[in-house]
């Protein structure tokens, strides 16, 4: 018996009614992501700036990025096996409301413990929210159409993110940044409500789910290892860009919130509107070769950081590494939601955002004893460096994946 409102995705007519399906319910997810991204994003260029107010070393500000991901690392695998079994708009629902409620923290932390205790907590509301909302579009997301649709949701996700930074700035600048928390938490209260009230529940056929929780046999899989690697190293260099683009921006540079905003904004809206592009470039392309070279041009453009001697060198520089992002992350989320199909999407999804949680947490950390006992410019320098390892890591563990077009240029066949 199926609940008031649920999608049964074992209905013998869904392979017909997906695109139907997928297209109702995307610009609800699409508008709940983009709000809650978009309070997320609000404190993006503030949160280094705030630590260091209250004294928090390159270390300590390691440690309030790296509380975030360690939380949303734990968290993140429960919800998806357990989405996976019970549907996935109330743990998306509950994570949102969790991070609306404690985004007042921020106003009330007056330590930097207090403040890696707030980060802590609202990385486990994280990891309830992306990661499933992911793992929703992967579920419907038609066969050999998941690189334009992933596409959507990425662009969804960035450009709330990627308009956050300007508005953190701005409120900063003109408000103070207790108004930026309270936004942020008021922006993660609507896109709860919005998924309470809008967002149909789903459940997953008997096909799919007696894959659930099959990490050991993921673990053969020698796709599912290379993305796992690519995310790490992906998001290692992330969390260093994130931590200490701002800390070396204002103290080298000399720029101001609002125009650290603008370089993250640049960085993250760029990622956004060109991967709509990139979605359907991998739906066309050999997606393994889009995440190699799409790595390589931002591994690349995170080295050149250190020569980014002004305002206008920085926002080119960050350009460029959006452009690489465009590329490899739309390609890389189609691999994913393929293994999905075969081990369970939310279990899956869930594996490669504990990979992305680690390297956000551990590429902080490391990243803050690098600019304690040596140079902030080592920090992108130890980030470009681990990310192109990572990358010859990827296509080692990759070599066999081959991607087939049929003549209509809509089948997949996947070979090894």
């Amino acid at each position: 018996m199926s609940l008031p409102g649920l999608v049964d995705l074992e209905s013998s007519h869904y392979s017909h009614l997906n695109i139907h399906v997928i297209k109702k319910v995307f610009p609800i997810i699409a508008i709940s992501v983009f709000s809650s991204m978009l309070g997320v994003g609000i404190i993006a260029p503030l949160l280094p700036l705030y630590a260091e107010n209250m004294g928090a070393t390159g270390i300590w500000i390691g440690v309030i990025f790296a509380a975030f991901s360690i939380s949303r690392a734990i968290i993140t695998p429960i919800a998806g096996s357990l989405s996976d079994r019970y549907g996935r708009k109330s743990f998306f629902a509950l994570g949102l409301l969790w991070y609306s409620i404690i985004s007042l923290g921020y106003i009330y932390a007056s330590s930097v413990l207090q403040l890696s205790l707030v980060r802590l907590i609202q990385g486990a509301a994280a990891g309830m929210i992306i990661p499933v909302a992911q793992a929703y579009i992967g579920d419907v997301a038609p066969e050999g159409k998941e690189g334009i649709w992933m596409g959507y949701f990425n662009a969804a996700f960035f450009t709330g993110f990627g308009v956050g930074p300007l508005m953190g700035g701005a409120l900063t600048d003109h408000f103070g940044m207790n108004v930026a928390f309270s936004t942020m938490g008021g922006l993660n209260m609507l896109a709860f409500l919005v998924v309470l009230f809008y967002l149909p529940n789903i459940k997953q056929g008997k096909e799919t789910a007696k894959y659930h929780s099959s990490f050991r046999k993921m673990g053969s899989s020698g796709m599912v290892k290379g993305l796992f690697i690519y995310r790490l190293v992906f998001s290692l260099g992330r969390g260093s860009f994130a931590a200490f683009l701002p800390v070396l921006a204002a103290a080298y540079v000399g720029l101001s919130p609002t125009l650290i905003g603008v370089l993250l904004a640049v960085n993250i809206l760029t990622m956004s509107l060109l991967g709509i592009y990139g979605g359907n470039i991998a739906d066309r392309f050999n997606r393994r070769i889009l995440v190699i070279l799409g790595s390589l041009v931002n591994f690349a453009s995170l080295a050149l950081i250190p020569f980014g001697h002004s305002f206008w060198m920085l926002l080119g520089i960050c350009a460029i590494a959006a452009v690489g992002g465009s590329i490899s992350m739309p390609a890389a989320s189609a691999l994913t939601v393929e293994e999905g199909r075969k081990f369970g999407m939310g279990s899956t999804i869930a594996i490669f955002t504990v990979a992305m949680s680690i390297g956000m947490s551990v590429g902080p950390i490391i990243s803050g004893m690098i600019a304690d006992f040596a140079y902030i410019n080592s920090v992108f320098y130890f980030g470009a460096g681990i990310g192109f390892a990572g990358i010859i890591l990827f296509a080692w563990f990759t070599k066999p994946y081959h991607r087939v077009l049929s003549q209509e240029g809509e089948h997949v066949a996947l070979t090894k």
